[in-house]
């Protein structure tokens, strides 16, 4: 995972390295999907989220399309 200041300067990086644009996601996203993902992690009761239960929680902070598919397409 890289971070950038701005959509701009993915632009920049990308071309100067001639590779093709791949998800993005926001900081706010970010702390969105870490606090979701790890607030009960220390909880006796934790276990590991299904593949559904994680999909649901991407699309839930906005985070959506093929990279974010865990399980095959029907």
């Amino acid at each position: 995972m890289l971070a950038f200041r701005s959509e701009e300067h993915v632009d920049w990086w990308l071309a100067a390295r001639r590779l093709q644009r791949g998800s993005a996601f926001t900081l706010e996203q970010t702390w969105t999907l870490a606090h979701a993902w790890y607030h009960d992690r220390l909880d006796v009761a934790w276990r590991r989220k299904t593949p559904e239960e994680a999909e649901a929680l991407f699309a839930e902070v906005g985070l959506t399309g093929d990279f974010w598919r865990l399980r095959p397409s029907e």
